[in-house]
């Protein structure tokens, strides 16, 4: 299961694009209420969540995503139990996934290291020795990251390449016609 944890404040695309791309994939993609099981978004959009923390069955998980959006990264990195996931995630082997200025989360918890990564440009001195690209989505390993709510479709393509294959998320991809033409 993937699960994507969603703070107040969240950024909707950032975390409802992947998540349908997930699905239509065939991935059981989850949210993770942070705040409740209503998760407001940073554009007034509310969610419902999936899960709570405590109802998670952690050896279920795959992969843990981080969506982007100021304040669902100050909701992440207020709560304890976020980022003690999200680490215990990486050093059990699973794919880490963060989009926007969540990367940074990741950075501060001594995930990214000297990876190739990409976030929010202006958030690239908070990334420590990561080798950062200006891409719309870079994998490197388990570690996979996307730079902006406009990156979104290619995060969560990104997401079906390591979960699935390259072939799934053409196919994806041509189903929602993206690019565009």
């Amino acid at each position: 299961m993937v699960v994507i944890l969603l703070g107040t404040g969240f950024e909707e695309i950032e975390a409802v694009a992947p998540c349908d791309l997930l699905r239509r994939a065939g991935v059981d993609a989850k949210f993770v209420g942070l705040n409740g099981k209503t998760v407001v978004g940073s554009h007034g959009i509310p969610i419902t969540a999936d899960f709570l923390p405590e109802e998670l069955d952690p050896a279920r998980i795959e992969m843990v995503v981080l969506p982007g959006g100021l304040r669902g990264v100050q909701s992440i990195l207020a709560n304890p139990w976020a980022l003690d996931f999200t680490k215990q995630a990486w050093e059990d082997g699973k794919y880490v996934a963060a989009i926007c200025a969540a990367p940074t989360i990741l950075a501060g918890l001594g995930i990214v290291g000297k990876a190739k990564a990409t976030c929010y440009p202006g958030n690239e001195d908070r990334m420590g020795e990561a080798d950062m690209q200006p891409l719309p989505a870079v994998i490197d390993g388990r570690l996979i990251t996307g730079r902006s709510a406009g990156s979104a479709l290619d995060f969560g393509l990104a997401l079906i390449r390591v979960l699935r294959d390259d072939e799934t998320a053409a196919r994806i991809a041509r189903g929602v016609v993206y690019p565009a033409t």
